[in-house]
């Protein structure tokens, strides 16, 4: 939910775009929760799968984290990160998988390019390259 407003974290997120082909950032505006979940249902396709990324979720390292999407194969895969005050309880209900980056809490700008980053992570620990050097 809503735009990237630091130039140093959409050029981050732009860097990890750019490796990781056929990913893309759809931004929906940033609205009360409800009606960020109604805008959120009616952006997904049926044949995505939704992950909810919220603090409560799954909080896995990065090794597991790829592993667990490895998991998902083929699949359309669409991460939702919520505004301000969060998803709501219904839309992370409908998540197919509830997922943490981290107990800690970030504004939602950072959490986009953390998520990338780790999406770009897990792709390289799937292919074995050197990326990450656990």
């Amino acid at each position: 939910m809503g735009k990237v407003r630091r130039d140093w974290i959409q050029k981050g997120i732009d860097l990890y775009l750019k490796r990781l082909p056929g990913l893309s950032v759809t931004e929906l505006r940033d609205s009360s929760p409800e009606k960020e979940a109604d805008s959120i249902r009616a952006a997904l396709r049926a044949d995505e799968t939704l992950i909810a990324l919220m603090e409560q979720g799954e909080c896995l390292g990065s090794i597991p984290f790829a592993k667990r999407l490895e998991q998902f194969e083929n699949e359309r895969l669409v991460f939702v990160i919520g505004g301000a005050d969060g998803l709501t309880a219904e839309l992370k209900l409908q998540a197919n998988w509830q997922l943490s980056l981290s107990p800690l809490t970030f504004p939602h700008e950072l959490a986009r390019l953390m998520l990338v980053e780790q999406l770009f992570r897990a792709q390289s620990i799937v292919q074995g390259r050197p990326y990450h050097r656990a």
